[in-house]
């Protein structure tokens, strides 16, 4: 990189870094930090450990929000006195290390900006993330237990923590549905992207003739939804249905009718829970359950009234194709709505999703 290029770069990152400061008050948000610590020392503050959790998230989150961009603002104002150094001294390896170094420094300013954008209601939010295999039977079942362990280790590479609400097994192998309680600042912010049917090509090693299938399972995200929330739900509108738990768990969770459904007979939308042993934790569950799924509900129908209005042909529902994963005869997973295309199929499978995200919430601005 010759010096003009390094000049170049080192002004547009300034002027990032400058636009990042004019779109929020740092003093603001240390101010935050300070209030929520000082209630962390309140007595009793850990009485509700549901809330107490919300706090430590919310202080994690701005702190890492504050930190990041002052260890940017940091780095940058130490690259420009490397660069300094390096024109007057004319040394050509000080200048190979400084373009390495803006090389870290812009993907760690990309990766900051991609927080700013995540400033839309819920986006702090822990996530619920549920999975259903289309038609198929084993073959989509399959794939959708490669892409619960795919989310899992999504969540573990961002340091979130994943809980299983509900868990159905397939007969043969795989899931008919799993539902996941992703918890994390920006959790729904991030796995928003992720919502749609994600489809599979691959030789099935469930068919003896290695013929080539292709499978679909759709991906549902919605934002965990607090207690203080308010939407409205009439106990005449739900059916609450109470049933044996299926799967793994302790002593009691497959001995008792523990497990909870309940279906919101206005819309049709059935949630369930069967994670705790206890039935009125599973029903305090599945309702925060409904209430985000209402609130998604609601979102979508605003999206389709302003579809309506400027006229838009495209689908706004979440059920189309987003992406498709390739093993045969080629290794290739493209996203149809950024057309981001990675190679290594092994990395996305391991959790990896980071560029399809990324892409997905900038197309978004």
């Amino acid at each position: 990189m010759e010096i003009a290029e390094i000049r170049n770069e080192l002004d547009k990152m300034n002027n990032r870094i400058a636009e990042f400061r004019g779109l929020f008050d740092l003093d603001t948000k240390k101010a935050r930090i300070q209030e929520l610590e000082h209630d962390m020392t309140a007595p009793g503050f850990w009485d509700d450990q549901s809330e107490a959790q919300k706090v430590i998230n919310e202080v994690n989150g701005i702190k890492g929000f504050v930190t990041s961009f002052e260890e940017i603002s940091s780095e940058l104002e130490d690259l420009e006195v490397t660069f300094e150094m390096a024109k007057e001294e004319n040394d050509e390896e000080l200048f190979e290390e400084l373009a390495e170094a803006l090389a870290i420094l812009r993907k760690r300013i990309n990766d900051f900006e991609l927080q700013m954008l995540l400033s839309e209601p819920y986006d702090a939010n822990n996530a619920m993330l549920e999975l259903h295999p289309g038609a198929g039977g084993t073959e989509s079942q399959d794939w959708a237990s490669m892409l619960l362990r795919m989310y899992q280790r999504w969540a573990e590479r961002k340091g979130f923590s994943v809980e299983t609400l509900e868990y159905l097994p397939g007969e043969e192998a795989g899931v008919k549905s799993v539902t996941l309680l992703i918890k994390g600042h920006n959790a729904y912010g991030y796995l928003k992207a992720e919502k749609g049917v994600h489809r599979l090509v691959r030789i099935s090693p469930f068919d003896s003739s290695g013929r080539r299938h292709t499978s679909f399972v759709s991906c549902d995200v919605t934002p965990e939804m607090s207690d203080d929330v308010d939407i409205e739900i009439r106990t005449e509108d739900i059916k609450v249905d109470t049933y044996r738990a299926s799967g793994a768990g302790g002593q009691h969770i497959n001995t008792t009718d523990s497990a909870v459904r309940i279906t919101h007979l206005p819309t049709n939308t059935v949630v369930t829970c069967q994670n705790e042993r206890s039935q009125i934790k599973n029903r305090e569950a599945a309702m925060k359950m409904l209430k985000s799924k209402l609130y998604q509900l609601e979102i979508e129908k605003q999206q389709q009234e302003l579809a309506a209005i400027r006229g838009e042909q495209k689908e706004i529902g979440w059920g189309s194709q987003i992406r498709s994963y390739v093993f045969h005869p080629y290794s290739m997973v493209k996203d149809h709505r950024t057309n981001v295309e990675v190679g290594n199929t092994q990395s996305v499978m391991d959790g990896d999703l980071d560029p399809f995200i990324d892409a997905y919430l900038r197309s978004q601005l």
